[in-house]
């Protein structure tokens, strides 16, 4: 995947408010602000920043958090893992493998009969094209 560096000058410019405080400054979007928590449509989410690709809707579930959820990534070298133990947490942080935009987080206490994951990811880190 080929890395997408630009200068924060550069995404402000291009990136929504909302994307850039998300994607650029690990922000979280209030719960069921996303129009993608209830979205059901077949498609693929993709990084609102780069255009990567990150989640599918086959693997999206309703876990009732206020996000949208994933049980899994497209392809596990699409994102990245970094232990986050911001505001006293102690949290899985999940990234875009190509920008490094900030998405949301990844938990233990997804669907056990598929991965047990939980990517609870920001509606406004994602772009939805559908199938």
């Amino acid at each position: 995947m080929q890395p997408a560096e630009k200068t924060d000058a550069e995404w402000k410019k291009e990136l929504t408010p909302e994307q850039y405080r998300v994607l650029r400054k690990k922000e979280t979007e209030p719960p069921f602000s996303s129009a993608y928590v209830s979205k059901n449509d077949r498609g693929v989410y993709v990084c609102a920043a780069c255009g990567a690709e990150l989640f599918s809707s086959g693997n999206k579930f309703d876990a009732h958090c206020g996000w949208p959820s994933f049980d899994r990534p497209v392809r596990e070298g699409n994102v990245i893992f970094t232990r986050d133990t911001s505001h006293g947490m102690d949290r899985l942080e999940v990234t875009c493998a190509r920008c490094g935009g900030h998405l949301g987080h990844v938990f233990d206490d997804g669907p056990r009969e598929t991965t047990g994951k939980r990517f609870c990811i920001n509606g406004a880190a994602l772009t939805f094209h559908p199938a």
